[in-house]
């Protein structure tokens, strides 16, 4: 019997370490990198005061509904235009294309966006900027929408992966300024992936 219990007593606290390391490791690489990035002072968002306390992103469960093949359309002619931000900052972009794609049936299209600055830094020449709003927003997610980084394609078709979906900075820290995300760039649907709304601990 006591070698029953030592067995039972082994058995149980193995588990729970497997458990353990399950849930630490059990991360996509854009999970991993946005923690890091956040437990990280001298790159974190976060409030030095949220940062004591700060344990990980809330990420939805990865679903591969969410990475979608897009059909993407360049609209070259577009005129530059100042986006509003949450400050009295206007951003200067432009309307680089439409993706068209498909979730559970049904079609959709955003516009993707093309920021001035961002294509004369190095390292972000074929950076294509996706801001997002969803029925999730207010409740499971940041009210004020998400956004997706994405590049340029060699050609028509552009991947699009809604569970790298994340927050604007301001979502954690007011100081930030973050682009408003555009009234045509909603999508009618529960876009349960990528990171939950911050909820201060």
């Amino acid at each position: 019997m006591r070698i029953l219990v030592i067995l039972f007593t082994i058995v149980f606290f193995t588990s729970c370490a497997q458990n353990k390391k399950m849930v630490a490791t059990d991360l996509t690489p854009f999970q991993k990198k946005m923690n890091d990035e956040f437990k990280d002072a001298s790159r974190s968002p976060l409030k030095a005061k949220d940062i004591k306390t700060f344990e990980g992103l809330d990420f939805f469960a990865y679903d591969s509904t969410f990475l979608v093949k897009a059909e993407l359309k360049r609209t070259p002619n577009t005129e530059w235009f100042q986006m509003k931000t949450t400050t009295d900052r206007l951003s200067k972009e432009r309307v680089f294309g439409i993706v068209t794609f498909e979730i559970k049936g049904k079609s959709f299209q955003l516009n993707v966006y093309q920021g001035e600055e961002l294509m004369q830094t190095e390292g972000f020449e074929n950076y294509l900027f996706l801001p997002f709003m969803d029925n999730t927003n207010g409740s499971l997610t940041y009210g004020g929408g998400r956004y997706i980084d994405l590049d340029i394609p060699e050609g028509s078709i552009i991947e699009i992966d809604f569970n790298s979906a994340y927050n604007p900075y301001c979502a954690y820290n007011e100081k930030f300024s973050c682009p408003i995300v555009p009234s045509a760039n909603y999508l009618d649907l529960d876009i349960k992936a990528g990171i939950k709304v911050f909820v201060k601990k």
